[in-house]
């Protein structure tokens, strides 16, 4: 990152963190005028700041609150800078229409509307639907438009199912599909698994690669219709129980930590029922595409946005065991849950509440 970027994420940074829009928008148009090119300040500059935001939250130093708006801030930025003179191009001939779309579900779609101006910006006639498309209208509108390719974005594991039938459903219409964000995996392996024709890591990648053509549709092998469950019995079991399982171990973490509410009430921390639905569903999503790594990264993750907030790992290790109990007959589940269970051990610094 050069010097005159670095000092323009951080004039950004500010003025976002502190709810000031205009002093962002300011921020953004200077750039501009001082010769920084628009796809620069869009993916080296705004996104860095965005991508701060989400650090900066997982570690505990903004609230949700000043999360979100600064990702508010961010979002008018991006449109401010969508309607600047310098981005409004029209399509180049023959670089044809591209869909860029959010899984249904994710309401993460501050990367796909990245995309979306990087794409135009490059010459492409550009469909941006937005966060969480369902997948019929996702469908429908390709009947109507028929673009080259979907550019499809998803940002947490628990939105594969939905990716998977998506991707799917595109490519029955004769449609190719690129997926990106960190849903599908660091290096795509759950994009290529799910059987999108093409993954990239990020914006600039895909609009790279993009410029070398759409996507070549993959041959699968899969029929036109409901993908198949690659999660198999144990996941549609997990599906149907879900919700009362949920409901179930967070009555028990309630009972066995009764301090449990009031330290998440003082940290303004939501409901701890939350984070165990939030276990749950990376828990089904490890199951969908059979990767015990998904789940024991994630409980690495979640350990340590729960130290950020003062809560031991030992809430952590209380959810792991609950679950364990409750799915006796899920091996795989049993094997994936006892993975996390050594990762939240190896965070485990000691049972005391901290204060913050």
């Amino acid at each position: 990152m050069t010097h005159a970027v670095e000092e323009r994420v951080e004039t950004l940074w500010a003025a976002a963190t502190a709810g000031d829009e205009y002093a962002a928008a300011d921020a953004a148009l200077a750039a501009l005028d001082a010769g920084m090119p628009m796809e620069t300040l869009l993916l080296d500059v705004l996104a860095a700041v965005q991508s701060r935001v989400g650090l900066e939250w997982a570690a505990g130093r903004i609230t949700v609150a000043q999360e979100h708006t600064a990702t508010a801030v961010n979002e008018r930025v991006l449109a401010t800078l969508a309607h600047h003179p310098s981005a409004r191009r029209s399509p180049e001939p023959g670089r044809g229409r591209i869909t860029v779309a959010c899984v249904h579900g994710e309401w993460h779609a501050f990367p796909a509307r990245l995309l979306a101006e990087v794409l135009r910006l490059r010459g492409w006639h550009v469909d941006y639907l937005g966060a969480q498309v369902p997948m019929p209208q996702l469908v429908a509108h390709l009947h109507r438009t028929n673009p080259v390719a979907v550019a499809l974005s998803g940002s947490l594991a628990p939105r594969l199912p939905a990716a998977h039938a998506a991707i799917t459903s595109c490519q029955a219409v004769g449609t190719p599909v690129l997926a990106g964000g960190a849903a599908f995996g660091p290096d795509g392996r759950y994009a290529r698994l799910l059987g999108a024709d093409a993954w990239a890591p990020d914006a600039r990648a895909a609009a790279d690669l993009l410029d070398g053509g759409p996507p070549c549709r993959t041959a699968s092998g899969r029929s036109a219709g409901e993908p198949p469950h690659l999660g198999g019995p144990e996941y549609a079991a997990l599906t149907e129980s879900a919700a009362d399982l949920v409901r179930s171990v967070a009555e028990e973490l309630a009972q066995r930590v009764p301090e449990l509410a009031p330290a998440y009430a003082e940290r303004r921390l939501g409901d701890p029922a939350e984070d165990v639905a939030s276990i749950v569903d990376y828990l089904r999503a490890a199951l969908y595409v059979d990767d015990p790594e998904l789940f024991s990264s994630f409980a690495g993750w979640i350990a340590e946005v729960l130290a950020a907030r003062g809560i031991p790992a030992r809430v952590l290790l209380l959810v792991l065991e609950a679950l364990a109990e409750r799915l006796p007959g899920s091996p795989r589940a049993l094997v994936m849950l006892e993975g996390a269970r050594d990762v939240a051990r190896r965070h485990r610094t000691g049972d005391h509440w901290t204060r913050r």
